[in-house]
């Protein structure tokens, strides 16, 4: 068995986060004081008992920001403090700095804040109907829907809800900064955007970029809840080092982070379906509307990506898809893995399992009449090539016995009167790329010491995912050396500028590709002079477990050797790698084009059994189909899709993100916030890779894992629906995630939740 490196702090404990550095001596706590209602005006804050605490206690106001009081760059309405109203119950308005972490929660506490409600609103329909949205809705258009109804045999419509879900990072949100030489600033943020949070921070203290330096060390994980929301407490730690002159950690409690932080967007949604008498669909509408809180954040993005997989993994000749980004006042909500993709899944599943019921047909006849097959071109206009969705579905159903499963559970169903279990299949088809298509770059900077070892620096943030573990088994490949010779180092806006944030699957891609690319450049240089050295040929030369050699022949020359003797020459033993995704392109106004370099395909199948009695459920096993592509560390990507799935199973089955009429959130500790642990887990897990294929756009034909595999945890919704269809067949559906124990009891008494 071999040891991963990296993998030994973590085990012994010995990892360090930001909240584990040392502190430097005179460092100064920073703690927020929260807003206590959804929107409200402040009228004065008094400070008088809160500084009377100790002398080290200084409370900071918005006025108190040297430059701009903004962080959003969408659309500016992110103040880093509020100066006359809040937006969201649980909004930093004061920042409170003192000796201890202790003290300055206490102070932050003492504050006597004087303010007056103002009107609020919670629900996303009701944002809409009054005309309230963070920007201009989107939508797409194709064929001739309404034509198409008509020649429809079935048409069914529906309303489809998804709440949010909470990150639950294992480290909180965190930043530290100082003030250096010079009046520079430096950070260590717990961020997936280094770039993102050194804009924000040099915008709000009024400083050039190059007066900000910002480093992301191991991130505790972050699931996009760190992409755009970790530039608020960074700006808040800068903002108190630069007033107090002295260092500034800031670290939130879990209370604290789930209050003030976003989550998931929960999505609202309307759909029409339709197909002829084979149950070949013809056309599809849906409505999306998106919660997407007090602020702009990254909510289009969000929309662009459900609106670029509303037709889940089928082709569908006539449609048209809307989609709303509503204005409330709850927390702006952000990134989650996924990234707006399985809200469009789950109204698309939905829809398809309406039309199933309507058809009097299996949902997995029509699923597999329908999906993406090659030459098909999406209803965006983009050509779907090395199409596996077929391939992927087939092997699924060779994988669990498909039909003799169905027989099993319908034999188990009819001798059981208190115990159901339902079955169901969930094909994926997920694009990769950012869908703002400058986003699509990367860098690297890559250095070959004098002894041969190699220090790597990207843009990618390693928070659990192992995009680092990656990054440095590309760069053995290309360089032809050990891996145990390279070390990947920690992400810096001085080594790496200008970089996008860890996210949309795209690590490993885009950085791994800038990573390759420099690496080649030094190795074309080392090949030149091995050329020189060995009187042969440049084709001729191949490096290889760390020893240079002709083609064919034996080892010439040692790596070390080899890098000695370049040095030795005045050849440069450094270079800068950069990579733009190419073929990527989209016209926003006509909604046409090619946004993504290539799509995942999968296939899950979930066995849930239900307990009717308690209105609880199991999942009893899950089957994965997944297309890695040329998995760069199968081990790797299998962790991360059976991670995905627990979390695609938490957001369908348990997670319950619950806010009250009035913005308050009443899930805000992992006491009322129910997380999926091993229990909930399936006993049995199968995950099957798809063998791979060419993928000329990725490091040696990988394809990305982080996102696709959620959606898997879709299955076991329809699952638990298919029991409780078994339990009740007249029962009235909701399409209502999560699908928790109150849910299904409203479906077995015939009550309203």
């Amino acid at each position: 068995m071999r040891t991963i490196d990296e993998s030994i702090g973590h085990l012994r404990g010995e990892t360090r986060y930001i909240d584990d550095l040392p502190e430097p001596k005179g460092c100064l706590h920073a703690a927020v004081r929260l807003s206590e209602s959804a929107r409200g005006r402040i009228l004065s804050i008094d400070a008088d008992a809160a500084l009377a605490l100790d002398p080290s206690v200084m409370v900071l106001r918005a006025e108190d920001l040297p430059g701009e009081n903004q962080i959003g760059f969408t659309k500016p309405d992110e103040p880093v403090l509020p100066e006359e109203e809040w937006e969201y119950w649980g909004q930093p308005i004061a920042l409170v700095l003192a000796e201890t972490r202790q003290l300055a929660r206490k102070a932050a506490a003492a504050l006597v804040v004087h303010w007056e409600e103002l009107p609020a609103r919670i629900d996303p329909r009701a944002a809409a109907a009054g005309g309230d949205f963070i920007l201009p809705s989107r939508s797409i258009v194709w064929g001739d829907a309404q034509k198409a109804f008509e020649d429809c045999a079935f048409v069914v419509s529906g309303r489809v809800d998804s709440g949010g879900q909470e990150h639950v990072y294992l480290e909180t949100q965190g930043a530290y900064a100082e003030v250096r030489d010079n009046g520079t600033l430096f950070l260590i943020s717990s961020t997936q955007g280094p770039t993102g949070v050194q804009r924000a921070v040099a915008r709000s203290q009024g400083l050039p970029m190059n007066k900000v330096e910002v480093e992301a060390r191991r991130l505790g994980g972050a699931f996009g809840g760190k992409e755009d929301q970790a530039a608020l407490w960074a700006s808040l730690a800068a903002l108190g080092a630069r007033a107090s002159g002295k260092p500034v950690k800031l670290y939130l409690d879990r209370k604290t982070d789930f209050r003030a932080t976003g989550k998931r967007h929960p999505y609202t949604s309307d759909f029409k379906i339709g197909a002829d008498k084979e149950g070949h669909i013809l056309a599809f509408e849906a409505e999306y509307f998106q919660n997407s809180g007090c602020s702009c954040d990254l909510s289009p993005a969000i929309l662009a990506r459900t609106l670029l997989h509303a037709t889940a993994s089928y082709r569908v000749p006539n449609g048209r898809v809307v989609g709303h980004m509503c204005r409330t006042n709850l927390p702006s909500f952000t990134a989650f893995r996924g990234f707006g993709a399985p809200q469009a899944f789950f109204v698309f599943e939905a829809a398809l399992d309406a039309l199933a019921q309507a058809m009097a047909l299996p949902r997995e006849e029509l699923q597999g009449k329908n999906l993406y097959r090659e030459g098909d071109r999406s209803y965006f206009g983009m050509p779907m090539k090395s199409v596996r969705a077929e391939e992927a579905f087939g092997r699924l159903k060779e994988l669990t016995a498909w039909d003799r499963l169905k027989a099993e559970i319908k034999d188990f169903n009819a001798s059981h009167r208190f115990e159901k279990k339902g079955a169901a299949l969930l094909p994926v088809c997920f694009g990769i790329s950012f869908t703002k298509l400058p986003m699509n770059q990367a860098g690297a900077l890559v250095h070959v010491y004098q002894d041969g070892s190699v220090l790597v620096s990207t843009g990618a943030i390693e928070m659990g995912q192992q995009v680092s573990r990656k990054i440095r088994v590309i760069a053995a490949r290309t360089l032809g050396i050990p891996q145990e010779w390279i070390r990947v180092e920690r992400t810096s806006t001085l080594t790496v500028a200008n970089t996008v944030p860890t996210a949309a699957s795209t690590g490993s891609d885009l950085n791994g590709m800038a990573a390759k690319a420099a690496c080649e450049t030094i190795l074309s240089r080392l090949k030149t002079k091995a050329a020189e050295l060995l009187s042969s040929p440049v084709q001729e030369m191949d490096i290889h477990e760390g020893r240079l050699r002709r083609k064919g022949g034996d080892a010439a020359i040692g790596w070390k050797e080899l890098v000695e003797a370049a040095h030795a020459s005045r050849i440069d033993l450094s270079a800068h790698g950069f990579y733009a995704t190419p073929g990527l392109f989209y016209d926003m106004e006509t909604e046409r084009g090619s946004p993504f370099a290539y799509h995942v395909y999968g296939a899950a199948c979930v066995v849930v059994r239900l307990d009717v009695l308690r209105a609880r459920c199991k999942v009893e096993s899950a089957h994965i189909v997944h297309d890695s592509g040329n998995s760069l560390d199968e081990k790797v990507d299998r962790g991360q899709i059976e991670g995905a799935l627990a979390q695609g199973l938490g957001w369908t089955l348990l997670e319950d993100l619950r806010f009250g009429p009035d913005g308050r959130l009443l899930s805000d500790s992992l006491s009322t916030y129910k997380l999926p642990d091993i229990s909930f887990m399936p006993q049995k897990l199968v995950v099957d890779i798809l063998p791979g294929r060419e993928n000329p756009t990725t490091p040696f034909n990988s394809k990305a894992v982080g996102e696709p595999p959620l959606q898997y945890g879709l299955a076991a919704y329809f699952a638990l629906l298919e029991a409780l269809r078994a339990a009740k067949p007249q029962g009235e559906t909701r399409y209502d995630i999560p699908f928790i124990p109150e849910k299904i009891h409203a479906f077995l008494s015939g009550s309203a939740l």
